[in-house]
């Protein structure tokens, strides 16, 4: 499944980034690689999913969030 459709509370770990390069290396230097437990803080009305990967909480526009593929 996509991360857009993560409910919150819940814990998912990073399948594949299907991401132009340049926010795939952003979303890298955030510590968002394969493998990484990404957990669901907040899924917004408006789109914007609140997450927390490996202690850091950023929020992600459903733009993004539809194009990572989570276990």
């Amino acid at each position: 499944m996509t991360l857009d459709k993560g409910r919150p509370g819940e814990e998912y770990t990073v399948a594949a980034l299907s991401l132009p390069q340049a926010v795939e290396h952003r979303l890298e230097a955030l510590g968002m690689t394969l493998g990484t437990k990404v957990s669901v803080l907040e899924n917004k009305s408006r789109g914007i999913l609140v997450l927390k990967v490996r202690g850091t909480r950023f929020a992600l526009g459903r733009g993004i969030t539809t194009k990572i593929e989570v276990l």
